[in-house]
């Protein structure tokens, strides 16, 4: 498959390609697969790890992307067919082969300061979007995720992170706690983020490691052995009214935090 797509205004069946019928949506398994939305499509283009199997767009947003991006024009309802029901694809969609993850060794060394985001446990792509255009906002190495338990960066989870799985480099491992275990001999210092524990993250960014930083999923939190398996525990201190931040929320003040603390 070449790397961008050829362009087809006109289908083998003789019909143009703006006025074919709405299609029901098949469920992907594998392979390549939809990102839809303006920036997310435009980073996924952008990206030359990408291999891109076909773009679709409307008239009007085929007008946002890039010259020389062979693109099918399609009307809007023609694209939402190709889409999972309730995609907001603002016109625009792209099917590109799936990023590859890194190996913890290649993404996390050797260290340069920057903070490294672990997830355990966030299966709600929309948080996990969140997470990824925090950690690129606020300048994160990476993002590591549970190999069998985390969602696909495709779809809804591409659309939230607008982009920034394109960015963020990631990382899939079997065993969380061992791969913070490996992170602590790199030379990080591992944070468990936990709404109970006494040390403010303040007081815990005071040693000035780089930090690998644990997040767990809202309500469950970081699994025992996760935490257990980080230098120290530490909490966002919030109202005693509530009871707890969303992951993403949490994660994107914990990224700032960390900024903050070494500059």
């Amino acid at each position: 498959m070449s790397k961008r797509p050829i362009s087809s205004s006109r289908p083998a069946h003789g019909i143009p390609a703006d006025k074919l019928p709405r299609r029901q949506f098949e469920e992907e398994h594998g392979g390549p697969s939809w990102v839809w939305g303006v920036h997310a499509s435009l980073a996924a283009l952008a990206n030359p790890a990408r291999r891109i199997e076909r773009v679709v767009a409307t008239r009007n947003a085929a007008s946002r992307l890039p010259e020389g991006i062979d693109v099918q024009i399609l009307q809007p309802d023609a694209i939402d067919g190709m889409l999972p029901p309730g995609a907001v694809h603002q016109g625009v969609a792209v099917r590109a082969h799936p990023l590859e993850p890194l190996s913890l060794e290649a993404a996390c060394t050797p260290l340069d300061g920057r903070t490294v985001l672990v997830l355990d446990g966030v299966t709600d792509p929309q948080n996990v979007g969140a997470a990824f255009r925090s950690a690129v906002a606020f300048g994160a190495r990476a993002v590591i995720l549970q190999d069998r338990k985390s969602p696909p960066l495709t779809g809804v989870l591409a659309k939230a992170a607008a982009g920034a799985i394109e960015l963020a480099p990631h990382v899939r491992v079997a065993n969380l706690g061992r791969a913070l275990e490996t992170l602590r001999s790199y030379g990080y210092l591992t944070v468990a983020l936990e709404g109970e524990a006494e040390l403010s993250l303040e007081d815990a960014f005071a040693d000035k490691r780089p930090v690998a930083l644990a997040l767990g999923a809202e309500g469950k939190g970081l699994r025992p052995g996760v935490a257990e398996a980080c230098e120290k525990r530490a909490r966002i201190p919030i109202a005693p009214i509530m009871e707890s931040l969303n992951v993403s929320a949490a994660a994107a003040i914990a990224l700032y935090e960390a900024r903050r603390s070494r500059t």
